[in-house]
């Protein structure tokens, strides 16, 4: 089975079917999909051709990055007398994946007197031996730009990659069931792109994106979480317009049932969409099925979207993907990769 990189950013008509009978548009549960692809599957403006995202590249690669390899030149070349020479290359993938970075990698090397001939697209799968680009210029150029430029496309073929595998996985024991990502993220949108790349859900793309009510805070509006929640999403629902969704972190099964009767109460006196999300942290998947459970038997289920987060990994994943949560958050996708393997050979 192949994940596609999600890219349908339209918004879900109010007239949306669920189980033959009109459901509201902030609803969960089976039949959800649209919902979650609206909420939390929204990489498809991230590229090279949006001005904010590109200046987010430029921010990170161009001076953390490539300044601080490359701003006492290089002496190896200058050692060798190497810097005027005429250079043909090949990024060469040394095993399978799938690649992203690539607008990234052109990108970069065209800011200087490199050509680059990207031989394979964003999201595209490859097979080891495949050649994903051809660069050719000046030696000096190529040697200087070569390992900023590689790591950019090893990092996030390798978050590509990674999503795709995890999230088939969790596609195959729960088909209504996603995989997103989380904000830890070294390297911010680029991170988010890679994701997407993958098939995955990008979630927040940033602190303005959308309102995530968390636990610090929850603890500033009342000591028990129970009693914070809905004065937190009174308040949120009134301030909801640019947000992309309101999402709350709930810890128990009594919270969950406070919020989403606190979700339903705001959309009984103003019925604007928004998807509105609950996220069960660090439950075990007992307790992710005991809540979910709780809120079917108190005719709340379809009234939310539910993510799981917190302490979710390779080795408890199809365990929590049998829950039946609209969306699993994974931090590990980001924040500690396994970059795929590529070299930069020339000929």
């Amino acid at each position: 089975m192949s994940v596609k990189a999600q890219t349908d950013e339209k918004q879900i008509p109010r007239s949306a079917r669920y189980g033959g009978q009109a459901r509201n548009d902030n609803a969960g549960g089976p039949g959800a999909q649209p919902l979650i692809r609206r909420a939390l599957f929204r990489g498809g403006h991230l590229h090279m051709g949006d001005d904010c995202y590109r200046a987010t590249v430029d921010a990170l690669l161009l001076d953390p990055l490539l300044l601080a390899d490359t701003a006492l030149g290089d002496l190896t070349v200058r050692a060798l007398g190497l810097s005027e020479g005429r250079a043909k290359a090949q990024v060469l993938a040394k095993e399978a994946g799938v690649v992203a970075g690539v607008e990234e990698f052109v990108w970069l090397l065209s800011r200087s007197d490199l050509a680059v001939k990207a031989l394979k697209t964003d999201g595209e799968p490859i097979e080891r031996g495949d050649v994903v680009a051809e660069v050719e210029g000046r030696s000096g150029d190529l040697l200087l730009y070569e390992r900023t430029a590689l790591n950019l496309l090893q990092r996030m073929s390798g978050i590509a990659t990674m999503t795709q595998r995890l999230q088939e996985r969790v596609q195959l024991r729960n088909a209504q069931t996603f995989l997103v990502a989380t904000r830890k993220t070294p390297w911010g949108l680029l991170d988010k792109r890679a994701v997407h790349l993958g098939g995955g859900g990008t979630h927040r793309l940033n602190l303005g994106d959308a309102i995530l009510i968390k636990n610090n805070h929850l603890a500033l509006l009342a000591a028990r979480e129970e009693d914070a929640v809905a004065p937190a999403i009174q308040r949120a629902w009134r301030n909801r317009r640019e947000a992309a969704f309101i999402e709350i972190e709930v810890r128990s099964a009594g919270a969950a049932v406070v919020a989403a009767k606190a979700f339903r109460a705001a959309r009984e006196n103003d019925a604007e969409s928004c998807p509105c999300l609950l996220l069960l942290d660090n439950m075990s998947p007992e307790q992710v099925r005991g809540t979910l459970d709780v809120l079917l038997q108190e005719k709340l289920r379809e009234e939310v979207l539910v993510e799981v987060s917190g302490a979710i990994n390779e080795s408890n994943l199809d365990e929590y993907a049998r829950c039946g949560a609209d969306a699993l958050s994974m931090g590990a996708l980001t924040h500690s990769p396994r970059a795929l393997d590529l070299s930069l050979r020339i000929s």
